[in-house]
């Protein structure tokens, strides 16, 4: 018998020892600045020119570019070069699974990626670091150097449809794994958390590793609070190949 598929679901508590901070969490940037949702809400980017501004400048200020993998994006690569099947699915748009090792066409990016930018008008991609040094040089709100239409990071936000066909591959993992590991997620925005359920349906073993309460706790077979840095790596031992 094969080893097990391993789905590992990462949410924004995957990033946050690598000083990426979460939206929701208790010392989440939605608590700390509820209006900061705006700044990634695609309506009001799209219409405001402040909006823009803004959200230009938390991109520089969060400073995901230079940020780093930690021990439990480590601990899910070292698993995968080891020999177990594994597959990322995540929530995050850090890129931080990949720097660690994890093989791209194995990461599920449903959110999309902060690393690169996209023009909106013709759809022109290019590198989230070429947009952030325009900002720093004076450009408030950099407009496509193709078109001049409107940029925005390449990331899924609020008011726009999950890419589905990077949904319909999470989705085929979710169902076709044996085992799924949500992790720093607080399961709860939609579609992206319904594929815990998804898995525990089709027979895989849940297991949750988050600090709080998630809608899906009922019928996780395993439930662990530790650190997520500490935890993950022992968790993952356990699936290691011999």
């Amino acid at each position: 018998m094969g080893k097990p598929l391993v789905a590992v679901f990462s949410g924004a508590g995957m990033s946050t020892d690598s000083g990426i901070p979460d939206y929701r969490g208790p010392q989440g940037l939605w608590r700390q600045d509820p209006d900061a949702e705006k700044l990634v809400t695609y309506s009001y980017y799209m219409a405001d020119p402040e909006i823009r501004r803004r959200s230009w400048l938390m991109r520089a200020g969060i400073g995901a570019l230079g940020a780093q993998p930690n021990a439990a994006h480590l601990a899910v690569a070292e698993l995968e070069r080891g020999g177990t099947p594994v597959r990322v699915i995540t929530q995050n748009v850090d890129g931080l699974h990949q720097l660690a090792g994890m093989p791209d066409r194995k990461v599920f990016e449903l959110h999309g990626s902060a690393r690169s930018v996209v023009c909106t008008a013709c759809h022109a991609r290019s590198g989230m670091d070429e947009a952030l040094a325009r900002v720093a040089a004076g450009e408030p709100d950099p407009a496509c150097l193709v078109c001049g239409g409107i940029l925005k990071s390449a990331t899924v936000m609020f008011g726009q449809r999950l890419d589905p066909e990077v949904l319909g591959q999470a989705m085929a993992v979710a169902k076709g794994c044996q085992v799924f590991i949500a992790v720093g997620s607080t399961l709860q925005v939609q579609p992206a958390a319904s594929l815990a359920g998804m898995a525990a349906e089709a027979g895989a073993r849940l297991i949750i590793v988050n600090a709080e309460e998630t809608p899906y706790d009922p019928l996780a077979d395993e439930i662990v609070r530790e650190p997520i840095g500490i935890a993950l790596p022992a968790l993952l031992a356990r699936f290691a190949a011999p």
